[in-house]
Parts: structure tokens; C-alpha cells; sequence
């Protein structure tokens, strides 16, 4: 025997029996043309017309409770994961770092969500961040607190501004934010490059040190920052458009990613702003 729930759901259901059972209601009721059959109808049809209309969940669409719900529950999956880390073994960051880089490349480019593989990418992120946060911490007392209030700070700011109007999405947007994008991840390329290749300079490389790591963290972060803006256009437009539910695990990935650039961005530029 099947579950019932899913037996009788519209959707999980048995496509068969519900049609049987409708031929079976039409040779069962009253014949067309006489009074039973004519008041059944119109009975049918008023009731049609009184029902309240279907919302977007009735109708499996995505809406913005499921993105809160997936993103919920993903930062804090992230946030345990990553006190666990700092805890036990923060050595193990490098880890989190490579299989983070790796489950994130895989969700980016799959044009269907999986649930599982952005569940492992937020744990993973957890194992690095949380690693590399106790890492930061153990040089600059307090420099954790920091980074985490200054991201919620500047993600409420994205968010009131997006909400507002007050900054729209337009082309020109977001041709502004690709430049930006493309030239800071030649940079960031650049700079990793020197700094391997035995360059001097600061601790986040020759191209991230006093004064210009500062320039540099500065932009990163306002690009970070349009990003989740972006992020929230996108978000609306899937919701406005009708797409499918499942889309929601999408959206709370793509802001765990943005959330997470941020975050290092913010930890990094305090780091500099502090160090000596």
C-alpha cells in the first residue's frame, strides 16, 4: 500500500487512477441535459468562481519564504560547521577551502539545483572559514566579531537600498559590476602570482599591502556589495516570473557565495587596517 498523502496529492499521485476516478464520476452523475445534471453544474461552477485564487506555493512557485528558509538554514548549517572547525582542528581549512572552490564550481554551472551538493558546499565553507577565522583571530584579538558585524551591516545596507529603489539594476549596472569583477579577479591573480614568486610586500601579498591593500579591500567590498544587490534582483525577477520552488536552493546558494566573499573581503581589510 502507498502513502496516502502522496496517493491522493494531484502531483504524486497515480495519473491513472485519477483518471479512472473522473470517467467514473461522469458515468456515476446525473445525465446532461436534465435538472440534476444542470443545477450540479452550475452549483460546480459558482463554487469555482467563490474560491480564493491559488497562491504561488499552492502552485509550486518559487517564493521568498522558501529563499529565506534555504538561506536560513544554510548559514546556520555554515556557522555550526564552522565553530565545530575553529574548535577541533582549524588546521583543516585548506580543506574546506579546495573542496569549497570545487562543490562551488559544480552548483555554478549545474542548471538544475541539487539540495545535496549545496548543502556539502555550505559545510565545506563552514570548515574553511571557520579554520581561517581562528586563524585571523589568533593575530588580532576580536577581529572575527568585527568582520561578521561589519557583513550583516553592509547586507542590510544592499538590502534597505534594493528595497527602497533607491539602486536599480539596470545594463549599465550590470556591465559596471562585470568590469569591476573581471579586473579585481585579474588582480587578485596577479597579486597571488608575485607574492609566490617571491616579491616583497605585505602579508596578503605585494598588490594587498599598506596603503593600497586598503584601496583595494575598499572596492572589493562595495563590488561584493553590488553583487548581493544583484543577487536580489535576480531573486525577484524568479519569483515575479513564476519559477519553479526548487529554484529557491539556487538563490540561497548564490547568496551563501556572495556572503561569503564579503566576509573574507571585510576580515581581510580589518586585518590590514590593524596590522603594523
Amino acid at each position: 500500500m502507498t502513502n496516502p498523502v502522496f496517493n491522493n496529492s494531484p502531483v504524486f499521485g497515480d495519473p491513472r487512477q485519477q483518471r479512472r476516478g473522473g470517467r467514473q464520476a461522469v458515468a456515476q452523475g446525473p445525465a446532461w441535459g436534465t435538472p440534476g445534471a444542470q443545477a450540479a453544474d452550475a452549483a460546480t461552477l459558482e463554487q469555482m468562481y467563490d474560491a480564493p485564487p491559488a497562491t504561488t506555493r499552492e502552485t509550486g512557485r518559487l517564493t521568498y519564504d522558501d529563499v529565506i528558509v534555504k538561506t536560513g538554514g544554510l548559514l546556520a548549517l555554515l556557522v555550526v560547521v564552522a565553530a565545530a572547525t575553529w574548535t577541533l582542528a582549524p588546521g583543516l581549512w585548506i580543506v574546506g577551502a579546495v573542496v569549497g572552490l570545487v562543490l562551488g564550481l559544480v552548483n555554478a554551472f549545474k542548471k538544475s539545483p541539487s539540495p545535496a551538493l549545496i548543502t556539502l558546499y555550505a559545510a565545506a565553507q563552514g570548515v574553511f572559514l571557520g579554520g581561517i577565522s581562528a586563524v585571523f583571530e589568533s593575530f588580532y584579538d576580536g577581529i572575527v566579531g568585527q568582520a561578521v558585524l561589519a557583513t550583516l551591516s553592509v547586507f542590510a545596507v544592499a538590502l534597505v537600498l534594493f528595497r527602497s529603489g533607491k539602486v536599480r539594476v539596470t545594463p549599465k549596472f550590470r556591465r559596471a559590476v562585470l568590469i569591476g569583477l573581471v579586473g579585481y579577479l585579474v588582480y587578485s591573480l596577479l597579486n597571488v602570482v608575485l607574492m609566490f614568486a617571491g616579491v616583497g610586500g605585505g602579508d596578503f601579498g605585494p598588490l594587498r599591502s599598506w596603503p593600497l591593500g586598503i584601496i583595494v579591500g575598499l572596492v572589493a567590498v562595495g563590488l561584493a556589495a553590488a553583487s548581493l544587490i544583484m543577487d536580489f534582483d535576480a531573486i525577484k525577477r524568479g519569483v515575479d516570473q513564476g519559477v519553479p520552488a526548487k529554484f529557491a536552493w539556487s538563490a540561497a546558494f548564490g547568496l551563501i557565495v556572495t556572503l561569503v566573499w564579503l566576509y573574507l573581503e571585510l576580515l581581510r581589510l580589518l586585518a590590514i587596517l590593524r596590522g603594523e
